[in-house]
């Protein structure tokens, strides 16, 4: 969902009357919302959708100034009568893959502001389908991805990335499914396709669930059923495992080093050799897009359980907890500091 709070967020000010974020991964300001405009947004959401999601900020100017202008009243009114259900059919037809996105608008000293959020894409990535807008401002076959302030075309090192996720995924999946079916036996084990509503095993289809009703059902935990008159009701006959029964198979990551072979340093070296920059450039690339929290780029090397177990229980790492880095690192932060230059 989208919280009017966070939209406001966006558009705090600092001392001097500037809004205080700048323009980065996460966040892209535009001075005014226009129609015409819409396909170069849509670009913006499959960029952010295939990296960490994000937000479209309208009514403030961009860099470097970042004034809070507001919207006119005509872009206010042309943002305010965007259908969700065209919208998305629009996305739907010029992209691969689910683009999940909301919208707000708020007002702040007498001005008003309008956002879309964009999630981060569960199954990535995103792809155009077509061509689209009047230059063709998308293009059949492109992949974009969000790169600080900057939306383009994706990379060798961020592709392979989303690759290698996405294969993850499928292996998980079909490890998952295949460790139940063992649990049960395959003779014992049935498919409910939650598309078509209907639960099936081999050829037969065992139970029709109407598409309304599928879409209501919820797992309901034993001893806190709450009667309602009218209430869509699902009976199942045979045995129900609880919840806190199922065994959670945990998959660690084995040999951190060989997925993450840079130190810091061996890392700092190859970007400034690449990207032509200052050793504090690369810190702050590394900081301005938080990479030590993004295991794509990187990873904390915790030396001991103790160590792993108070990051996440307080969010804090813990002190002498060094950061490991991916190879496809180097050429992200190189790209990074490139377009920061120009």
């Amino acid at each position: 969902m989208f919280d009017e709070n966070e939209l406001l967020e966006q558009i705090k000010l600092n001392n001097s009357g500037k809004v205080y974020h700048r323009e980065s991964q996460t966040l892209e300001f535009k001075e005014s919302f226009n129609f015409a405009g819409l396909e170069e947004y849509f670009k913006d959401f499959a960029a952010f959708a295939n990296n960490r999601g994000g937000m479209l900020v309208f009514g403030v100017t961009d860099s470097p100034n970042r004034e809070p202008k507001g919207l006119s009243e005509k872009a206010l009114e042309q943002f305010e009568k965007i259908d969700p259900e065209k919208i998305s059919g629009f996305l739907n037809e010029i992209f691969s893959g689910h683009i999940i996105w909301y919208k707000m608008v708020v007002t702040q000293d007498n001005k008003d502001f309008a956002g879309f959020k964009i999630e981060k894409s569960p199954v990535r990535p995103i792809i155009a389908k077509k061509d689209a807008g009047k230059d063709q401002t998308i293009k059949n076959g492109e992949i974009y991805f969000r790169y600080g302030g900057r939306t383009q075309k994706i990379e060798y090192s961020e592709l392979e990335a989303l690759i290698n996720e996405r294969i993850k995924q499928n292996n998980s999946g079909w490890i998952d499914l295949m460790s139940k079916i063992g649990k049960v036996g395959p003779q014992n084990a049935a498919v409910y396709d939650i598309e078509k509503s209907v639960l099936s095993k081999d050829d037969s289809k065992i139970l029709v669930v109407d598409e309304e009703l599928s879409n209501k059902l919820k797992f309901i935990k034993e001893g806190e059923f709450e009667e309602k008159k009218g209430a869509p009701t699902l009976k199942l006959v045979g045995d129900v495992v609880p919840v806190d029964q199922v065994e959670v198979v945990k998959h660690v990551k084995e040999n951190l080093l060989k997925e993450y072979p840079l130190t810091a340093t061996e890392l700092c070296n190859q970007v400034r050799q690449k990207a032509n920059c200052k050793q504090g450039q690369v810190w702050d690339a590394i900081k301005e897009n938080d990479v030590k929290k993004d295991t794509n780029y990187s990873a904390f090397n915790f030396r001991n359980k103790k160590q792993k177990d108070e990051y996440l229980e307080t969010g804090q790492v813990p002190k002498g907890v060094p950061s490991i880095y991916k190879t496809g690192t180097v050429d992200y932060l190189a790209t990074l500091i490139k377009n920061k230059k120009e």
